[in-house]
C-alpha cells in the first residue's frame, strides 16, 4: 500500500467513525459507549477532515468579549458544554481567555480535555439532554457549544439550559451542522425561546466552514436579564 493509499484508508475510516456518530439518536449509554472508544483517535479523526468549527466558535467569543464586556478575556467566565477532548478550550486559551471550565456526555474524552491544562476543571458524564444538576444559574459570561447540536446527540430544547447557567447580558455561541438544522426543530426552538424571553438572536453566521463533508450555522444568542430568573431546568 503505497502512502497516498494508506491517507485515503484513514480518511475513510475516520469519515466513517464521524458519520457513525450521526446515528446515536442521542442514545446516552450508546453514545458514551461511542465516545469510550473513539476518544483516542478522535483529534485526529475529525483533523483528518478539516474540522475548523473550535477555531469559528472561539474567534466569536473573542469578538464578543471585544464588543460587550468591559472585563479583560482573563477574567470571563466560560463554560464549554460538550468539551470533548478540549479542542475549543485550546483555541480560547490562544486567545486569552483562562477561567475556563468545561463538560461532557463521555468521561474519556473529559479526561483528554482535563490533560490539556486549559481548563479550572471539567466534568465528564454530563448529559446535555438533561438538567445540569451541578450548574448554577447565571454561572458563567459566555458558554460555547461547539459540535454538540450535531445529529444524533443533543436535542433543540438543551439551549434551555444553556440559558440557565449564563448570566444575564451574557452569551452562548454555537454550533449546528446543516443537516442538523435541517432535520430538526432547531429554528423553531429558537424562536420559542425568543417569544419566552430566554434568549435573543444576536447573530446567525449561515452556511460557514465546519469540516470537509458539510458546513454549519453559528450562532450568538443574548441572555436577556429576566431570562436567569424565569429558566427552569428540564427533566
Amino acid at each position: 500500500m503505497t502512502a497516498l493509499d494508506q491517507q485515503t484508508t484513514l480518511e475513510q475510516a475516520a469519515r466513517k467513525r464521524i458519520k457513525d456518530s450521526h446515528a446515536l439518536d442521542g442514545d446516552v449509554s450508546r453514545l458514551a459507549h461511542f465516545y469510550r472508544g473513539w476518544a483516542s483517535s478522535y483529534e485526529l479523526d475529525v483533523g483528518r477532515d478539516g474540522y475548523c468549527g473550535p477555531t469559528v466558535v472561539a474567534e466569536l467569543a473573542s469578538a464578543v468579549q471585544t464588543a460587550y464586556f468591559a472585563n479583560e478575556r482573563a477574567a470571563i467566565a466560560i463554560l464549554d458544554a460538550g468539551c470533548g477532548t478540549g479542542l475549543v478550550g485550546a483555541q480560547l486559551k490562544r486567545l486569552g481567555f483562562q477561567l475556563l471550565d468545561g463538560f461532557d456526555l463521555s468521561e474519556e474524552m473529559a479526561e483528554k480535555a482535563r490533560k490539556t491544562g486549559v481548563y479550572r476543571d471539567v466534568q465528564g458524564d454530563v448529559d446535555l439532554n438533561g438538567p445540569l444538576s451541578d450548574h448554577l444559574n447565571a454561572s458563567y459570561d459566555i458558554t460555547v457549544c461547539c459540535g454538540v447540536f450535531t445529529l444524533g446527540h443533543v436535542r433543540p430544547n438543551a439551549l434551555r439550559e444553556l440559558a440557565r447557567v449564563t448570566r444575564a447580558n451574557g452569551f452562548i455561541i454555537a454550533s449546528t451542522r446543516k443537516s442538523y438544522a435541517e432535520a430538526t426543530s432547531f429554528e423553531d426552538e429558537v424562536r420559542h425561546l425568543q417569544d419566552a424571553g430566554v434568549l435573543a438572536t444576536a447573530q446567525c453566521l449561515n452556511d460557514g466552514r465546519y469540516i470537509a463533508e458539510e458546513g454549519a450555522h453559528y450562532w450568538v444568542f443574548k441572555v436577556p436579564d429576566r431570562a436567569c430568573a424565569e429558566t427552569e431546568p428540564q427533566l
